[in-house]
């Protein structure tokens, strides 16, 4: 099989930030792969590893620091990468970049295509579903586990839903959202390290994947953002002491006078 990871650099969700002029100051922040990112990328490794015949590849739009995050992937076990990078892929919005990661993946061959569930920078979760649109593939999302069948054909997934999950069948190829509780990533070994050094890492522009800036650039986003901020500042917690019909009382008194709740 080859499979396809489609996988993000994010700043480190444990990093203090800062916002000037409504966006995030990047410069200096810490940066890893996309945390769901991982679950995708550890299940395509062990797919691999179990059948000892699958490629896996994995794929990334961004500027040139991106190619730490896939030698990272590399590193747990990838055999291959493909870094998406032009000025042209710029301040796209979630579906300008589907747009360029699926005419990327026409270039490849793919079997599978495996993606984290979101992004945790943006939280959009809409990068794994358009490109199973612009594919024109079968989708299933926020998968926990998955079985691929003897024949490479189809997969039986389970998918989380809300309290509970459920058991999807899909033919394949077909495009997949990694959750939680899909498996353990694993951290790289010295040795994968040292092996990441040497794998290809292919660099395609907007040339190479046919991607036409004039009518899927940024002029073109869908959603633009136009504003960014902290949320308040929430106000000292108060602690009411006395009796229960002394504290019911005060409490009263704050939602009614301070909060206007009541």
């Amino acid at each position: 099989m080859n499979i396809l990871v489609c996988v993000k650099q994010v700043i480190d969700t444990g990093a203090a930030i800062e916002i000037q002029n409504g966006k995030v100051q990047t410069d200096g922040l810490p940066r890893v792969l996309n945390p769901y990112d991982e679950f995708a990328v550890e299940e395509a490794v062990r797919i691999k590893e179990a059948d000892g015949e699958s490629t896996v590849t994995l794929i990334s739009m961004g500027p040139e620091n991106f190619k730490d995050t896939l030698r990272k992937g590399l590193a747990m076990g990838a055999d291959k990468a493909v870094h998406l990078l032009d000025p042209a892929f710029e301040g796209l919005d979630s579906l300008g970049v589907a747009q360029v990661l699926a005419a990327g993946i026409r270039t490849l061959d793919h079997d599978l295509i495996l993606c984290g569930r979101q992004a945790v920078d943006d939280d959009m979760a809409q990068v794994g579903p358009s490109l199973a649109v612009l594919l024109g593939l079968p989708f299933v999302s926020v998968i926990t586990r998955l079985n691929i069948a003897d024949d490479r054909k189809s997969a039986e997934v389970t998918r989380q839903i809300e309290g509970g999950s459920e058991i999807i069948e899909t033919p394949l190829p077909a495009v997949l959202t990694c959750q939680k509780g899909l498996n353990e990533p694993r951290l790289p070994s010295l040795k994968g390290i040292m092996a990441a050094k040497k794998k290809e890492i292919a660099v395609l522009d907007a040339a190479a994947i046919g991607f036409d800036p004039a009518t899927q650039g940024s002029a073109a986003n869908h959603i633009t953002q136009v504003d960014l901020a902290k949320p308040p500042a929430r106000k000292k917690g108060v602690m009411l002491e006395g009796s229960p019909q002394e504290i019911s009382t005060r409490l009263l008194g704050i939602l009614r006078d301070e909060i206007k709740v009541v």
